[in-house]
């Protein structure tokens, strides 16, 4: 079993938060508003700050840079595990992201998603695009 697969068969269904955002910018306010609510009712609220800001970055750049039309929903799932959240953005666009070189212009979105997560990943999604997904910690904790 990968790494991956280990982290989502420990994601139960009580555990789980999945919403469909509109591809337009204004989802992003409100998808970090649905994880901000989603993580106090999980009691998890040291894991909120830097969980709410890889949440605006992941969904930033499904909003921005995915190459799929605006019919064509966003998907967040947020996964409560033992000491923390793993917060997943899937869109229609098969392009993989990468870290890239930062300038004045941007490139800064993935080096902050790794700075601030455990761990984070891509994988293909069954249906057509990609899952881009990143473990958060509360402090001293550690996700299971």
């Amino acid at each position: 079993m990968s790494d991956l697969s280990a982290v989502l068969a420990r994601c139960q269904v009580d555990v789980r938060r999945v919403h469909r955002w509109i591809h337009e910018p204004r989802s992003v306010a409100l998808a970090r508003a649905e994880l901000r609510d989603t993580l106090s009712s999980w009691e998890l609220p040291g894991a909120e700050d830097a969980a709410v800001i890889v949440l605006s970055e992941l969904m930033t750049n499904a909003v921005v840079h995915a190459r799929s039309s605006r019919e064509r929903v966003i998907e967040t799932t947020f996964c409560r595990g033992w000491g923390g959240v793993r917060v997943a953005v899937d869109d229609a666009d098969e392009r993989v992201p990468q870290l890239r070189e930062q300038d004045a212009e941007g490139g800064r979105g993935l080096a902050i998603v790794a700075e601030l997560s455990d761990r984070w990943g891509v994988h293909p999604r069954l249906r057509a695009g990609k899952s881009v997904w990143a473990i958060v910690s509360v402090p001293g904790g550690r996700f299971l």
